[in-house]
């Protein structure tokens, strides 16, 4: 017999019967461990700093003024403060509203680019800030959209991100 969190075997159970019980009991422990290990990587992800990595939120509106700006992403930068600087803040650096972009959390590894398509076009439901869900943005095309995803990448670069 197992210890009491296990499900017991005995006579009158089933072989197969046990296994589905035992294969039960298994998912569920798995299932709320890895629930717990979110919750634990949500809320560590909330208690860090929003501020852009490697560099001040100051330092980084700096950069995005910066004359090292390429023309080809002057574009982006203007359509960035049209749609996104009220929530994202200049030059992505976050405000109370929403999260910064130029973050770690936004690395082309975890969130390539599709996603950054994808948040304005369609909206995206939270998953690692306490911000809430982002609407899908009115008026915005996919143009833009690429423009705005062009001039965050080259922050992110600049700030170390990448």
């Amino acid at each position: 017999m197992h210890s009491a969190s296990r499900t017991a075997y005995n006579a009158s159970t089933s072989l197969p019967e046990f296994r589905a019980r035992s294969r039960a009991s298994s998912l569920r422990f798995f299932a709320g461990a890895i629930a717990l290990a979110g919750a634990l990587g949500a809320a560590a992800c909330e208690e860090k700093s929003q501020q852009a990595v490697g560099m001040t939120p100051e330092a980084m509106v700096a950069l995005s003024a910066d004359a090292s700006l390429p023309d080809s992403l002057l574009a982006g930068r203007a359509v960035f403060e049209t749609y996104c600087l009220e929530c994202h803040g200049e030059a992505a650096t976050g405000t109370e509203k929403g999260p910064p972009l130029v973050h770690r959390v936004y690395h082309p590894g975890h969130h390539a680019d599709p996603a950054f398509y994808l948040a304005p076009l369609q909206g995206v439901r939270a998953h690692h800030w306490g911000f809430g869900d982002m609407p899908p943005v009115e008026g915005i095309t996919r143009d833009e959209v690429g423009t705005i995803v062009a001039y965050v990448r080259w922050l992110q670069r600049k700030a170390g991100v990448f």
